[in-house]
């Protein structure tokens, strides 16, 4: 036991390393881990819902701390992807889910096209300055200081509804299908929104420790979060979203997006092989 515990605990630090600087929550490595050391995959999912929760309370405190994450931007787009949750979990059982699960597999393959593009183009650091109407008037545009390029960086968004659009699809696919949407909510920022990627990673990185605690209470009282399981994960986990979080801001962003990339095809494949039936 000491020995699992252990294990865990170490996949607990990858997960929420990974998982910080890119703004997934870590999830994604969480449950393929533990269902291959033989935990039932019921409690595996209940363990990956603590996971997330982790990583966005150990990245966000450092992520307030430098400035880097928008506050305005989180609670804003938040409030769409909630909506979209609710709906998504009242629908369940009136849609096909396999449709569903080629369809946002499909959404997930265009986010890592989208950002191969944006990596052969030469231009692929420059930030855009984007007039948007809507982006002003609610407060939305920010700035922080990149402590790579050791420069200060205003940005302005663009595109507002567009972005809100994906974050209430995001929250119909999490309530449909029981995926994290932390994919989406960077594809609806750093894609739609141009917001550029370190700020979209860090804010993401909050916004699902919000949309995770709704699901935790479920699962907490349905009996599926195991504290053998979910306490040397969840410590892990803080060890490693706290250490991200202050890496990510000293990496390059080109190359989190080479590391973002075959992430987000791994969650593409996951969903597809779902939707084909395959385990």
């Amino acid at each position: 036991m000491l020995t699992q515990a252990m294990i865990m605990l170490l996949v607990g630090v990858i997960a929420g390393l990974i998982g910080s600087i890119l703004g997934l929550g870590g999830g994604i490595l969480i449950t393929p881990a533990l269902t291959l050391m033989g935990v039932d995959i019921k409690y595996a999912i209940a363990a990956s819902i603590i996971a997330v929760i982790a990583t966005s309370s150990g990245s966000s405190i450092a992520f307030l701390k430098d400035d880097v994450l928008n506050l305005r931007v989180a609670m804003f787009l938040e409030i769409f992807t909630t909506v979209g949750a609710l709906i998504g979990a009242l629908l369940t059982g009136y849609f096909n889910g396999v449709v569903l699960y080629f369809l946002f597999g499909a959404l997930l393959i265009f986010q890592a096209w989208n950002m191969w593009n944006k990596l052969r183009a030469k231009n692929y650091e420059k930030i855009e300055v984007n007039h948007d109407d809507l982006a002003e008037k609610l407060q939305l545009n920010g700035s922080y200081y990149d402590k790579n390029t050791k420069k200060y960086v205003s940005y302005s968004l663009k595109n507002v509804p567009g972005g809100a659009a994906v974050m209430f699809g995001a929250g119909i696919a999490s309530g449909l299908l029981g995926i994290g949407s932390g994919a989406f909510k960077v594809m609806a920022m750093d894609g739609v929104m141009k917001m550029p990627l370190k700020p979209s990673t860090s804010t993401s990185n909050l916004m699902m420790g919000v949309t995770a605690a709704a699901s935790a209470v479920i699962y907490f009282f349905s009996g599926m979060i195991q504290p053998v399981i979910a306490v040397p994960i969840a410590l892990g986990i803080i060890v490693g979203s706290s250490i991200g979080a202050r890496l990510m801001q000293h990496l390059p962003a080109k190359l989190i997006r080479q590391i973002f990339i075959p992430f987000v095809l791994l969650m593409a494949l996951q969903l597809i092989l779902k939707g084909l039936g395959i385990g």
